[in-house]
């Protein structure tokens, strides 16, 4: 896809007070006691925020984070999200405590211009996961709308999702791709449309199902393929090799076996093994084609670790999604380390798919090594998938 066809910020209708929508995504992890671990997408989002205000525009900006079930959920607030961005603009920052509602829209218009302020959490609504088609989707979509002049989507961690905040609100206002959004796009576009070669793909995770789109789409324009990570059980599993206990999705081992045909896949040549997934476990390294019975593959082993840090330093264009092993655990974390410290030195260019990868690039120290870090997962592996997006479509397809 062109961003060229997305709407960009300049093409906004702004004037001096203008207030304006800002769907971003700060859906942050959290300690226990509600601290943010991790602040990378609030920092992704500020080039748009700063922006903005830089032209006088009220800032209303609006998230989901974490998984609450369509109510408020005080372990899922938005607070400490606001309080950062505070920090970091040296300013106050404001957490309604609603979505939407009287105070909200109180709230919304009497915000000063160059001045920000936090909607609560937008799955606190039920209708923000609804489908398009349900009333409560619509509803949210256009109380959202009704705070503001102008729609900013810059959360490209959920531009795959076809939620009220994501896809309504270019229906009622001027809308526009964000900072990030656009950036998003441009980098995993180049996966797309003539990269350099060789393009070297590696693959971790667990479930072979969620990425076979992806495997599919990768194989249609790379060069090489490596998986790793419970998905690779499956794969060897499709050789007849015996994997023990290992993480196995049977039902998807003719489809590794018929992408295994294409010469293009490379699977673990030997692999870390334990009985039990605890930090403390003994391990073993094993010939991937001897792993005994009771025990489970929880690492690539260090030869494979070897063989694939040599593919991604030959490589032209590298994308990494997914760990190679437990990484959290100290036990399985040397594929994982291996593979972030080829992707970050590589001269090639590298993209690094969010999720779990980047946060072992950010453990490893290596986070900010690469072309491009994502701050989307699953949209990531979507966009790849299906070159296109339903957050990307509502832009352009949007009011004007």
């Amino acid at each position: 896809m062109e961003t060229g066809s997305l709407p960009r910020l300049e093409d906004l209708p702004l004037r001096p007070g203008s207030r304006v929508l800002v769907r971003a995504d700060f859906n942050v992890p959290l300690s226990a006691g509600g601290r943010i671990e991790d602040d990378l997408r609030i920092r992704a989002a500020l080039p748009t925020i700063d922006w903005l205000l830089g032209q006088g525009a009220a800032v209303v900006a609006c998230s989901h984070l974490g998984r609450p079930k369509g109510e408020p959920d005080p372990r899922y607030s938005l607070a400490p999200v606001a309080a950062r961005l505070g920090e970091m603009l040296a300013t106050e920052v404001p957490l309604c405590p609603e979505v939407v509602g009287e105070e909200a829209s109180a709230m919304a218009a009497g915000l000063a211009p160059g001045s920000l302020m936090v909607l609560e959490n937008l799955r606190f609504e039920p209708g923000e996961t609804k489908g398009p088609d349900d009333e409560a989707h619509a509803d949210l979509a256009a109380a959202l709308a009704g705070l503001a002049d102008c729609y900013v989507n810059d959360a490209f961690g959920a531009a795959h999702r076809a939620h009220a905040s994501v896809v309504g609100p270019p229906r009622h206002l001027p809308s526009a791709a964000g900072r990030l959004l656009v950036a998003e796009v441009e980098a995993l576009g180049r996966m797309l449309d003539e990269p350099a070669r060789p393009f070297v793909a590696l693959l971790g995770g667990s479930k072979v199902s969620d990425k076979i789109g992806v495997i599919d789409a990768l194989l249609g324009q790379c060069d090489l393929l490596l998986v790793g990570g419970a998905m690779a059980s499956t794969f060897l599993a499709a050789q007849d090799y015996g994997v023990g206990e290992s993480l196995v999705e049977f039902d998807q081992v003719d489809q590794c076996r018929d992408r295994l045909a294409s010469g293009r896949v490379s699977v673990p040549t030997d692999v870390v093994i334990a009985r039990d997934m605890v930090p403390d476990a003994l391990t073993a390294v094993v010939a991937a084609s001897d792993v005994p019975d009771g025990w489970k593959i929880l690492d690539i082993g260090p030869a494979t670790a070897t063989g694939y840090a040599a593919e991604v330093a030959r490589a032209g264009t590298v994308f990494w999604n997914g760990p190679m092993g437990v990484f959290e655990m100290e036990p399985f974390a040397a594929g994982t380390r291996a593979v972030a410290e080829a992707v970050a030195s590589t001269d090639g260019y590298s993209v690094v798919g969010g999720g779990d990868s980047a946060a072992a690039l950010a453990k490893f120290g290596l986070a900010e090594r690469v072309s491009h870090l994502s701050t989307g997962g699953g949209a990531s592996l979507e966009f790849l998938e299906q070159g296109d997006l339903p957050g990307l479509r509502a832009l352009r397809e949007g009011k004007r």
